[in-house]
């Protein structure tokens, strides 16, 4: 008998998973994947730490948090600085000083403010109702056109017109030469690699990988007190009620033999022809370097191609678009109910987290069952 059987090796249930574990308790983790980590998991290839399910940066205003993750690693300084690719031209992201130069020929913010105004009042948007019109309304009609369109209609799968505001409303947009994409205090990738911090969070407890919980659901729930579960919420009540709406992710990668292949850790290709939404890589998130801090003479490139979730696939981002909400609430309401079974992280909840708000959520819960 184990006090806490946790499903899911990701961060939510690492988390729940060691601060059960300094507890005194028993603690069983499984995951149906042949690694722990999740969709943070890399994996080496040739001395590069490849972010297997796309490129994952840690950043963070929770002071609580980075002090967390900083027991299980050192962080480098690395800082999200990617590149929009519109046939061939260019840009800086986040939107900034470098962006409307680029696009305008501005030099000025006032100059810069005036012409997005300018492209909001000809597009007559007042309250914006979707996103193509929240995207108007923030940074204009052009940088909406060549920079914004494509790349969410490839990246959603569905017209910006037919998406809610909201998905755009934290879109950085300065009037400044800063293009650091995250406005936070803390930021970097672990050195060594997200496996190896999950590692240390694991260190000491059983984990079986290559295990499906749901094929066996009842016999491993009577092996335990309490079962932390991450997996979708949909598919644990067998999708009785419907299937939750997911995006997938599906890369294409490669090795080179070249130092460099585009000198920047991401570029987003934001035109609509372009079949893949962006390219990492992944040797520039530890600034082309070894472990030993020598220079890397080859690269990893990993190409990302967005598609409509089916079951069997890997979800990744929720639809949380009206009618996938109030499925949601139907299956959450049946999740209360669950004497024993807790719903944690981003498929269990059906939320798109950040990665600091996924621990400071596990940690939430570890204070309210340990207080």
């Amino acid at each position: 008998m184990y006090d806490y059987l946790v499903v899911g090796a990701g961060l939510y249930g690492s988390v729940v998973a060691h601060e059960a574990a300094r507890r005194g308790k028993k603690v069983l983790v499984l995951d149906r994947r042949a690694h722990i980590g999740g969709n943070v998991y890399t994996e080496e290839i040739d001395e590069i730490h490849v972010h297997k399910y796309g490129a994952h940066i840690f950043h963070t205003n929770d002071k609580e948090v980075w002090d967390y993750v900083n027991q299980f690693a050192r962080f480098n300084r690395f800082t999200n600085s990617p590149v929009a690719n519109f046939h061939g031209e260019l840009y800086s992201l986040p939107f900034n000083m470098y962006t409307f130069n680029k696009m305008w020929g501005v030099v000025t913010p006032e100059e810069a403010l005036a012409k997005i105004e300018e492209q909001r009042k000809e597009a007559g948007i007042t309250v914006p109702s979707n996103l193509e019109e929240q995207a108007i309304h923030l940074v204009g009609t052009d940088i909406y056109e060549k920079l914004i369109k494509g790349y969410t209609e490839k990246q959603w799968g569905r017209p910006c017109r037919e998406l809610p505001a909201f998905i755009i409303k934290r879109l950085p947009v300065r009037l400044t030469f800063d293009n650091n994409y995250f406005n936070a205090q803390y930021q970097g990738i672990p050195i060594g690699g997200y496996t190896k911090m999950v590692s240390r969070m694991l260190d000491g407890i059983e984990v079986r990988l290559n295990t499906d919980y749901l094929e066996e659901k009842e016999r491993w729930n009577q092996s335990a007190r309490r079962v932390i579960y991450t997996g979708p919420i949909d598919e644990f009540y067998g999708y009785q009620l419907g299937a939750l709406q997911y995006r997938s992710v599906r890369f294409e990668t490669e090795r080179l033999a070249i130092p460099n292949f585009q000198g920047n850790a991401a570029v987003n290709y934001t035109d609509a022809e372009t079949p893949w939404t962006r390219i990492i890589e992944h040797k520039w998130f530890e600034f082309g370097k070894d472990a030993d801090g020598k220079e890397i003479p080859h690269t990893v490139i990993s190409r990302e191609y967005s598609s409509e979730w089916q079951p069997g696939g890997e979800p990744y981002y929720p639809v949380n678009d009206e009618s996938n909400e109030a499925l949601y609430r139907r299956y959450r309401a049946m999740a209360e109910k669950e004497e024993k079974v807790v719903f944690g992280g981003r498929l269990g909840e059906y939320k798109y987290y950040d990665m600091d708000a996924v621990i400071a959520s596990a940690l939430a819960f570890c204070k309210k069952s340990w207080s």
